[in-house]
């Protein structure tokens, strides 16, 4: 199983110059959970740069995946790789949601790319 993370999201929906690198893991999404915190990313950015019809409409494709709430374990979970990790509490989070799905992450977001469990592509 794989994570995209919002940074891959963005890069397909606004057709950016990584756009091909994600677009094969994002064709599989029977492969792929979806942490609530990227669908807050991708919607909050796709809304604010492009309006909130296209945001809805990208939240309705990603949420063909599984999509994984923030309970309490994943909170206190991502509270500990926070710490332990130094990373901010989005990146903790997706972090956390890999490690208790046992996913690969696939990103570009440099504040990951040390992470055991990440699969990073170079901006």
């Amino acid at each position: 199983m794989i994570i995209v993370d919002s940074c891959g999201w963005l890069e397909w929906f606004t057709n950016g110059k990584l756009a091909d690198r994600y677009e094969r893991y994002l064709a599989d999404q029977n492969n792929m959970v979806l942490p609530a915190i990227v669908l807050y990313e991708v919607y909050k950015i796709l809304k604010r740069e492009v309006g909130e019809e296209k945001a809805l409409l990208a939240c309705g494709y990603m949420k063909q995946s599984p999509v994984i709430p923030v309970d309490e374990i994943l909170a206190l979970t991502a509270a500990d790789i926070a710490l332990q990790e130094k990373l901010a509490m989005a990146d903790a989070l997706v972090v956390a949601t890999a490690h208790l799905n046992n996913c690969t992450i696939i990103t570009s977001d440099a504040d990951l790319k040390n992470q055991s469990c990440v699969e990073y592509i170079v901006k």
